[in-house]
């Protein structure tokens, strides 16, 4: 079993920055792919950006790619989501989740997430 909080949203400017964290808790952190999505009221969650076990892989969402980075410390058993240039379409509620079944960069399959973390973006 894996268990996941996120920290770090809140209500931030257009244009401004954030970073999101996912600390970690029970299975191995170094053995399996992390990833970010969000849920914005009224839509379905969507993938936003994932990463592999080591670091080393990285995979994003074309409506974030080249503002969001995401990378993780696995000394610390932690997920970060650097987020720059916000939007108020980037307004969702952000969940961390752990892929322990599939490798790589999965985009689903996802089988722990956490309760997620609300970040509003206004214009």
């Amino acid at each position: 079993q894996v268990q996941l909080v996120e920290s770090g949203g809140g209500l931030v400017q257009a244009g401004g920055s954030l970073r999101l964290s996912c600390a970690a808790s029970g299975r191995t952190f170094s053995s399996y792919a992390m990833g970010w999505f969000r849920q914005a009221p009224g839509k379905e969650r969507e993938f936003v950006a994932t990463i592999n076990w080591s670091g080393g892989g990285t995979y994003y969402a074309d409506s974030v790619k080249g503002r969001f980075t995401i990378s993780r410390d696995n000394a610390k058993n932690t997920v970060y989501l650097r987020m720059n240039s916000l939007k108020p379409e980037d307004t969702a509620v952000y969940y961390c989740a752990a892929n322990t079944v599939v490798g790589g960069l999965p985009r689903s399959g996802y089988d722990h997430w956490g309760r997620g973390t609300q970040v509003t973006v206004s214009s």
